[in-house]
């Protein structure tokens, strides 16, 4: 993560300390009156401050409630993008749970070294297909798999993940057309069409769906616009989507990962080098003119400095979607975030964005 400029430390730190004091004097004065208006006596205000302060250290500190868990047995759930990443490790986790898997990996078909490495299993309880989330035809193909594969189609299938997906950045004038489209297609209508393609056996079985959004889907940031608008758009549908198969007993969960670049590999200095090259050489010559090769520069080293951050471990990843996935009273969203992302992620969604512009950039 490159450094903060001093300005926006000393604004952050700025705006923590007036807050602390702000809560620390306004609150319990703005109790007191609250509490003589209700005809309470005042001393209970310091109570209720104590009590309200246990409830949030409770509930940041404690492990997630136990909520009931399904029984796995004779239960399948399929996962697109098993090739690398979140999907590869989830499919491996699900697997040793005793689910029987439907591993979508994209270069199946090519060698590659991701959906070899699952079907090393020799299990009849992970089967790996080829899937492009793109392709129409691959996903009905998959889907008809699914269909003679399954143990009992009636009981249809319990959860479809929908992990398969793509990365870039650049500025809106520099990022073309296409790969606003290609990035789209991948993450939100891949989404989308793999979805709709298994929904029915998914309705049969009451079961889940497990969007994989990130904490770009709930903020924007400058030189992410083709992802934020994906992941925005798989929030949508999933926030939509929930509201129709509550009727039906289908759970719809959101998981909002923070950065995991280090841990997946999505983002690498070779990739920022050859993103780079191809944003120049594909801008418009007046917008090269306007910006500079300078300035240009100074952002793709801004992105390079982020080839090495954020978490290493994929477990709090795979962690919350098992949990959507066996829990008998899944969340709506699980956010497995570092902390700063999660604060950025609170302030950019509830702040004005004229006190959040001002923090951030």
């Amino acid at each position: 993560m490159a450094p903060l400029p001093l300005f926006r430390i000393a604004l952050l730190v700025s705006f923590s300390v007036v807050l602390t004091v702000l809560l620390g004097f306004g609150l319990p004065g703005m109790l007191n009156i609250v509490a003589r208006f209700c005809g309470f006596h005042e001393t209970n205000v310091t109570e209720c401050i104590v009590s309200i302060y246990l409830v949030f250290v409770v509930y940041v500190a404690m492990p997630r409630i136990p909520r009931g868990l399904v029984e796995v047995k004779g239960k399948a759930v399929f996962i697109t993008g098993c090739d690398s990443g979140f999907g590869h490790a989830l499919a491996k986790r699900l697997h040793k749970l005793g689910f029987t898997v439907f591993a979508g990996c994209l270069f199946k078909d090519k060698g590659g070294e991701g959906a070899k490495d699952l079907e090393e299993f020799h299990s009849d309880h992970m089967k790996v297909l080829q899937l492009d989330v793109c392709s129409e035809e691959q996903v009905n193909q998959a889907v008809e798999y699914v269909h003679k594969n399954l143990e009992d189609t009636e009981k249809g299938l319990w959860a479809v993940v929908n992990n398969a997906g793509i990365s870039t950045f650049g500025e809106v004038e520099f990022t073309t057309m296409d790969t606003y489209k290609q990035v789209s297609e991948v993450n939100l209508w891949g989404t989308i069409r793999v979805t709709k393609a298994l929904l029915p056996l998914i309705r049969r079985a009451k079961g889940r769906v497990v969007n994989l959004a990130s904490m770009y889907g709930r903020m924007g940031n400058a030189l992410r616009s083709p992802y934020c608008i994906s992941k925005y758009g798989v929030e949508a549908f999933s926030d939509c989507l929930r509201y129709e198969m509550k009727a039906w007993g289908v759970k719809v969960s959101i998981i909002e990962p923070g950065n995991f670049i280090v841990a997946t590999g999505i983002l690498t200095r070779d990739i920022v080098a050859n993103t780079a090259t191809k944003l120049w050489r594909e801008a418009p010559p007046a917008v090269k003119e306007d910006y500079g090769k300078t300035h240009f520069d100074q952002h793709m080293a801004l992105m390079r400095s982020y080839c090495n951050s954020g978490e290493k471990d994929v477990m709090p990843v795979l962690e919350d979607i098992i949990d959507a996935i066996t829990s008998k009273r899944p969340y709506t969203r699980y956010t497995p975030q570092e902390p700063h992302w999660w604060i950025r992620v609170q302030a950019m969604t509830y702040l004005p964005a004229a006190i959040s512009d001002r923090l951030y950039f």
